[in-house]
Parts: C-alpha cells; structure tokens; sequence
C-alpha cells in the first residue's frame, strides 16, 4: 500500500526573516549606541582643557569618570534595569534608556557652563558631598573634600547617563539576540559595536573641534554637542520601538513575558560557572580599554613630541578636520563593504579603498599633529574586522580561543604603551608611526569581545533570563568601570607629585602640567589586567571542554532555518 506524504504546512514569513528588515532593526539599534559612545567619552580628549580652564585635576577627572557606573554599581541600578529588561521588554526599555541618558547628560552639561560658576548650586556643591557616611570609610565616594563643585554636579549628571547607558547595551544586546538567534548573531554583534565604537573616533576628532570653535575655548560647547547626539539616539529607539511592536505582533508574543520574573532566576545565572569565568573575563577586557579611553588622548600628549601647525596654515584650520573625519568614514564605509559583500569584484576594491583612505587619515593626523586625531584611529580597524570576526565565529566558532588572542595583544598594547613610546620622545615621526600601529592593534583586539564574548552568553543561560544574564555581567563589568578610572588618576597624581608641586609654587604653568605626566605605572595596571585575562581565557577553554558549553561550536548550525521552521509547521 503506498504512503500518502502529507504536505508540509506554509510557514510565515516574519519580519525578522527578511535580511533588510532585521539589518535595519540593528541599524537603529547601532547609530543610537553610536551617539551614547560619543558621550560616554565626550571630556576625553579635552582633559587638558578641564584642568587649565576648571581646575579639574587627574583625580578629580579619574573620580568624575568613575561615576558614571556608581549607581550601577552600588546601588544596583543594573540588576533592576535587567529585571525591567525580562519584565517590560526590549522596546520599552530601550525609550526608556533613551530619556535617563538625555536627562543625565543635560546635568552634565549644565555643570561645565559659565551660567554654574558662582551660582548657588556651584556654592552648594562646594559646601557639601564632602564627606558621605559609610561611602568614604569604604573609599566608594563618587565625591571627596576639595573636589571642584563643576567635577560634583558633572558626577551626578554622569552618574544619571550612566545608568541609561548601560540599560541601553543590556537592552540592544537583548534586541540583537531577538532579531538575530539562529541567524548571523555574532556578526550582528560585532557590527553593532563597530558601527557604536566610530563614536569614539568621532569624538575624539570633534570634541576638540567644538570646545575651540572660533578661538574662544569652551568645555561645555562639547558636552551640549553630545547631548543633541543623544536627542538624535533617543529618536532611532522610538523608531525601533514600533518596528518591534510590528513583529511581535506578526509572531503573536507579548512583549511583557508570560512567566514573571524571579528572584531565584539569579541563582540559576550566578551557579554557573561559565557564565562568571565570561563575566570576570568581560570585566577584565573593558576594565583595560575603557577607562584607558578616557586618558589616552591626555597619554599620547604626554608621550608625543607635537608641535602645533602654524595659525593661519590647513592643517590648523577647521577644514582639516573636516576632511580628516570624511576619510574616516571612508575607511568605515570600505571595511563595511569588504565585510558584507559576497562579489569579490567588490570586496577587493573596498579593501584597497579602506586601506588608502586609512594610510591618508594617518598621514592627515601626523601634518595636525593633534593627540585627538591619532588616537580617533583606535576604532577604525576594529570597524573592518570585527564583522569578519563575528561571521567567523557563526560558522567556524572558536570564540574562546579568540578571547585569548585578544588578550595577548591587550598586554602586547599596553606594554609597547608604558615602556617602547617615551623611548621615541622627541622623534615626531616615530613616535605617531608607534601610536599609530599600537592603538590600532589595540582596537583589534578589543574587537575579539563583542564578536566572541557576548554571543557566547546565550549558550550559558535560558533564553527568559538572558536580559538578566546580561544585566549581572555588565554589572560585574561596572565595577571595573568605576575602579580603574579612579585608580589611574591617583595613581597618575601619586607617580607624578613633582608636578603638582611646580604648579603650587609657580614653577610650571596648569597648562604645560596637564601635558607631562608620566603614565607608565598606570599602563603597567592595566597590563595586568591583560595576563589576568589571559589566564582566564585559558581556563575557560577548559571550562568549554569539560562541561560541553559550545562556546567553541558555530552559532549557525546547517540547516538551522529549515529544521525550525519544520518544527513550528508541525507544532501548528
């Protein structure tokens, strides 16, 4: 008797299954992420600028930056952001993150306007947050006796932004697995951060640009050009939020969750191993880039040997800079293109056009001889391989083994930093060649995280929980965030006591001081934090091995697509 085959059940295409559809949800997820970046470093390459025109020294700056993840930190902020995350959903969260940011970075600016200074609020702060009961016999204060009263209310803007921030990578984290689970999801990943860490190159060309716009030097002319970023960053996560709101709709899921968050879900993450060797291996990277951001520019001046343009000359012009920022996104827009594209008569243009466009944008920073400008490389080759490091990951894996590269070329970095560059003080173009190799190295390996790391996070947790999952790692991550800026200013100022003695007696002037510190202890810290890394890199690859977690296995499985989409046709 022969068998009647029944037919397979049509299976409806959702909005997530269309490539432009979900490529364009990470779109808007990535410019917004874009635009806090910019933010989050906005008073980097301007550290000069607070200490000559505010009086802000390295601890006061080290302590400001530091508490941007205070309330994470210490009052939980990311743990309740999390559940808020598995509770309310992406979309919502994401709008929300959106307005914290903008209502923080708001504080923020007001703090470094002239409009502050001798204001009551400016009297206020100089009178009080001295001393915090508690806080400061545990030495966590976000504030200390003599901190200038613009360093305090700049804090607790920072402080506000932060915990936005933060709600916000948790969340587009979240966004991406939905989008992209059982897709290119580690591609989508490290796309999202590359696209996110051109903020940084943006910032470090711009922030500058602004805060001397016309020759009239203004710190907080910078912060108000990050906080319209953040106008433009909370409208990309409205947009998201209806394009979100059409595909649960297709798929018919509430965007509330049907079983409720519990308390007890923590302890499912928290007795994972895996899942705390990746926390402590996250924490460790961006303990030693993130925080390092924030001085680098302020290091490469004290490290290089530049001598300003004349006045009147191209490279001193705000044109120069113009055209320097177009070639980098040249460069991005190239190594973009030679990612994504499957024609090689097109891949290999794009590279060679990227490579062109990057030789000419050093050449261009070296003729400005600008300490902002070289360090704004460090995201441009991060922009190239990340993509190609996270489609590798989808179909090759081998995500632990490159966490490990990554830190082998983290202490490589740091180290070439803290002991090969001063030897090149006063050869100005050896020294920016040093830079230049060493902060793009850099970059590529902290490339390996988000295109390794996060999309591992998935394979160690349920899928109800990863907003939670999340949530603890980039709270365990905060904590790093918060320590190491502090640790390098004081350890900058406790190295370098001699300066702060010229300037007391006269000897030297704030603004030759904020250019001659010597980083090197500081360097060798977070170099440290690169072998601790790289330990636990190691060990996690014989965590992957003994509990058969995957991390070592492709996301993409063959065939993927098509056995789900059986499964669902059945189950219907």
């Amino acid at each position: 008797m022969a068998t009647t085959l029944k037919p397979k059940p049509a299976v409806i295409e959702q909005l997530k299954d269309k490539a432009w559809a979900r490529w364009t949800a990470l779109g808007l997820l990535a410019f917004a992420m874009f635009c806090s970046y910019i933010f989050m470093d906005i008073l980097s390459p301007i550290k000069d600028l607070l200490q000559s025109t505010r009086g802000w020294d390295s601890t006061a700056f080290g302590t400001m930056q530091g508490s941007e993840t205070f309330l994470n930190v210490f009052i939980f902020f990311l743990i309740f952001a999390g559940i808020i995350l598995d509770k309310m959903g992406v979309r919502f969260t994401a709008v929300l993150s959106g307005a914290v940011m903008l209502v923080g970075a708001c504080i923020n600016w007001y703090a470094l306007t002239d409009a502050f200074i001798g204001s009551s609020l400016d009297v206020w702060f100089t009178n009080n947050l001295n001393y915090i009961p508690g806080f400061d016999e545990l030495g966590i204060s976000p504030f200390y006796k003599g901190m200038p009263a613009s360093a305090k209310l700049s804090a607790v803007g920072f402080m506000i932004f932060g915990c936005g921030v933060e709600m916000a990578g948790i969340t587009v984290s979240r966004g991406i697995v939905k989008w992209f689970k059982g897709r290119e999801m580690a591609m989508a990943m490290g796309s999202e951060m590359a696209l996110a860490r051109l903020g940084v190159g943006t910032c470090m060309i711009f922030s500058p640009l602004v805060a001397n716009f016309g020759g009239d030097i203004s710190v907080s002319r910078s912060v108000a050009f990050g906080v319209v970023l953040l106008m433009v960053a909370l409208i990309m996560f409205i947009v998201y939020f209806f394009m979100d709101r059409k595909l649960d709709a297709q798929t018919g899921e509430a965007e509330e969750k049907d079983d409720p968050f519990k308390i007890s879900d923590l302890g499912k993450i928290l007795s994972s191993l895996g899942f705390w060797v990746v926390a402590l291996l996250c924490v460790l990277y961006y303990s030693a880039i993130f925080p390092f951001q924030k001085y680098a520019v302020n290091m490469l001046q004290c490290n290089l040997t530049l001598t300003p343009p004349a006045d009147g000359s191209f490279w001193s012009s705000d044109m120069a800079t113009y055209i320097q920022y177009v070639i980098m996104l040249i460069v991005a827009g190239g190594a973009f293109a030679f990612s994504f594209a499957k024609n090689k008569s097109v891949k290999i243009p794009s590279l060679v056009v990227a490579v062109i466009a990057l030789v000419t944008y050093c050449i261009m920073g070296y003729m400005r001889q600008s300490a902002a400008a070289i360090f704004a490389v460090f995201p441009l080759l991060a922009v190239g391989i990340t993509p190609i490091l996270g489609n590798y990951v989808d179909h090759k894996g081998k995500a632990a083994s490159m966490l490990v590269f990554g830190a082998l070329l983290l202490i490589i970095c740091h180290l070439t930093f803290a002991f090969i560059l001063p030897m090149f003080k006063g050869n100005d173009m050896g020294g920016v060649i040093v830079a230049y190799v060493t902060i793009l190295v850099l970059g590529a390996s902290f490339s390996l995280v988000p295109a390794s790391l996060w999309p591992s996070v998935p394979k160690l947790v349920d899928a109800k929980i990863i907003g939670s999952a999340y949530a603890l790692i980039f709270w365990i991550q905060n904590i790093g965030l918060w320590l190491f800026p502090l640790l390098i200013g004081k350890v900058l100022d406790s190295t370098n006591s001699d300066i702060a003695a010229m300037v007391a007696s006269g000897a030297m002037t704030p603004e030759k001081a904020a250019v001659n510190y010597n980083y090197t202890w500081p360097l060798v810290m977070l170099a440290c934090l690169g072998v601790a890394a790289l330990i636990l890199g190691l060990y996690l690859k014989v965590v992957d091995r003994q509990k058969h977690l995957g991390l070592e296995l492709p996301n993409i499985k063959p065939n993927a697509d098509v056995e789900e989409a059986e499964v669902e046709a059945v189950e219907a």
